[in-house]
């Protein structure tokens, strides 16, 4: 009994000393003309709370507790500590607009107590959103495939926690992680959201969710990228990092307004999906051979042409790493520095700074480098730059949006560039698509359809020398299944099909005439260097993919030369 009453007497002293606390909070924001508030039934925002950092809120002796857009409301104890009025002048010029209250030091260690709620995400001072290696480990081990994710990520939907929103945004990112997607789709309806993910080139759908978390993930999104929250109505890009184990990870967001809500695209930027050697890339041998021979001189262009998401840059990268030494100077021109490469100097475009591939292209010049990577050829003036460079003693590298590897030359012309220092400034013009491989886990060997078998042959017999169809038989083929491995999609990871057209006195009579497309295929078919097409079928036929798969990157139906 004795117990009872002296807990009861405790309880009770705790309730006095807690409401003489909040008395003397009352009097100090009439003082100091602040509105006074009783953390202790207010519920605290823990994205408000992550703006400053715990160590610096104690310090400060504050908290954010509430977030809407840019205006946040910050409690406080005292308006006259040097570190309180440090961390509310960077607030302000990050573009937030504080809103003070007098809080007790009682309800203020309350706000300090969702610091531990927080999960393992936490915004660094670089803007970039840190997940513990066990925590990213953890998520990661739990999903082996579509499944996991969809299991995952509507578990964390479901719960009730104050940190939820993180929650859901890293179990999201630690899925695309996991499945090796490089980009997370999140797509606002009328009454709902999609999540998907870009896995191997192609969107599968992953879960709907409600649209009152895809306005949460919005917001929490953009304050991880650096947007502006009150701005719904215009595109907005922006980036952030996760810090794991194996290291950085960048994401960049693009915000776009939509017909219901922003949509936003997040592109993972794992260094590990662009370190694949020359070798690994699905090039033939014979091919291999006479890129590596071209790239070993000194001078002269070599041109990568395809659509955005054909594997440009991951080939450019790749002939960087391979002819980079310590005796050289190379200097690139992106835009934007997508990864960064040791012992390379890289340089990223902005047109609002004036600072464009033009300039750029004439600072490196200055910069006395050996080798040049131009991200993209755009205009007359860079052509003709890049083209000047490649003939006085550069080796330059560089890509152009046209369908094939024969469509650069007259691309170039367009652009204003002489022809007849084409052929002597290009060593080689390279297109490439990327197809995705078939699971060795379960993919099937069937008997071609006799219209299967027909296209197939004919394909192989354009082929002019033997050696790449040496072996081949049109007999049989395999096709996707699907299985827990491959996401139920038949298809795991992928190889790039290429064709290439290298500078011959042959290209030089015909350059100098205006050539067509056509024209230029059939000089380089005459050589017996293999097109797309014969490529791909190549590596149907060695098991690699199917007909399907190449028929959704190329058209199939294309005259043969």
């Amino acid at each position: 009994m004795t117990d009872f009453n002296e807990d009861k007497q405790n309880s009770r002293l705790d309730e006095i000393r807690k409401k003489e606390e909040e008395d003397v909070a009352q009097i100090l924001a009439r003082r100091h003309n602040l509105t006074y508030i009783n953390l202790y039934p207010v519920p605290i925002n823990t994205d408000a709370l992550r703006l400053i950092e715990e160590a610096d809120a104690r310090a400060g002796k504050m908290a954010v507790f509430n977030l809407m857009g840019k205006k946040i409301d910050v409690a406080l104890v005292s308006v006259d500590n040097p570190s309180t009025k440090q961390i509310l002048d960077q607030l302000e010029r990050k573009g937030f607009e504080p809103r003070l209250f007098m809080v007790s030091p009682l309800g203020l260690e309350k706000a300090w107590s969702r610091y531990a709620d927080l999960s393992h995400a936490e915004v660094s001072r670089t803007g970039s959103l840190e997940i513990s290696s066990e925590q990213i480990a953890l998520l990661v081990s739990k999903t082996k495939n579509i499944d996991d994710i969809k299991k995952q990520v509507d578990e964390v939907m479901q719960t009730k926690k104050a940190y939820r929103v993180s929650m859901i945004i890293e179990t999201i990112l630690a899925g695309a992680l996991a499945t090796k997607a490089s980009d997370i789709h999140l797509e606002p309806e009328e009454n709902y959201a999609n999540l998907r993910y870009r896995i191997d080139g192609v969107l599968i759908q992953i879960l709907q969710f409600d649209r009152a978390s895809m306005d949460q993930i919005t917001s929490r999104i953009k304050l991880l990228s650096g947007l502006k929250l009150n701005v719904k109505s215009e595109a907005q890009d922006g980036r952030f990092s996760i810090k794991i184990t194996e290291g950085d990870i960048e994401i960049r967001t693009s915000v776009l307004p939509g017909s219901y809500a922003e949509s936003i695209v997040l592109r993972l930027l794992n260094p590990k999906s662009i370190a694949v050697p020359l070798e690994d890339m699905g090039m033939s041998e014979n091919l291999l051979k006479l890129l590596l021979a071209e790239i070993a001189k000194p001078n002269g262009m070599l041109l990568t042409t395809g659509p955005t998401g054909s594997g440009k840059t991951t080939t450019l990268y790749a002939f960087l790493r391979k002819v980079y030494s310590p005796e050289i100077k190379i200097l690139t021109i992106e835009d934007p520095v997508e990864y960064h490469l040791p012992g390379i100097t890289q340089t990223q475009v902005d047109d609002e700074k004036g600072y464009t591939f033009l300039n750029g292209l004439r600072a490196a010049l200055r910069q006395d480098p050996d080798v040049i990577m131009v991200g993209e050829i755009r205009d007359e003036e860079t052509a003709k730059i890049a083209i000047n460079a490649a003939l006085t003693g550069h080796l330059v590298f560089s890509t152009l949006h046209t369908n094939n590897a024969a469509g650069a030359f007259p691309r170039l012309i367009d652009l204003g560039v002489n022809p007849k220092v084409i052929s002597s400034a290009i060593n080689a013009t390279i297109a490439q698509r990327l197809l995705r491989k078939l699971c060795t886990e379960c993919k099937k060997e069937i008997e071609p359809s006799t219209e299967t078998k027909q296209f197939l042959e004919k394909v192989l017999a354009s082929i002019r020398l033997p050696e790449p169809k040496a072996g081949l038989t049109t007999n049989k083929v395999f096709t996707a299944v699907g299985c827990d491995k491959c996401n139920k999609t038949g298809y795991k990871g992928r190889v790039g099909i290429y064709e290439v057209i290298l500078k011959s006195p042959e290209l030089d009579l015909l350059i100098n005439n205006n050539p067509s497309e056509r024209e230029i295929k059939k000089v380089a078919a005459d050589k017996g260097f293999l097109d797309m097409r014969q490529d791909g079928v190549i590596k149907i036929l060695k098991g690699i993919t199917d007909l399907d798969e190449l028929g959704r990157v190329i058209d199939l139906n294309e005259e043969i030369v």
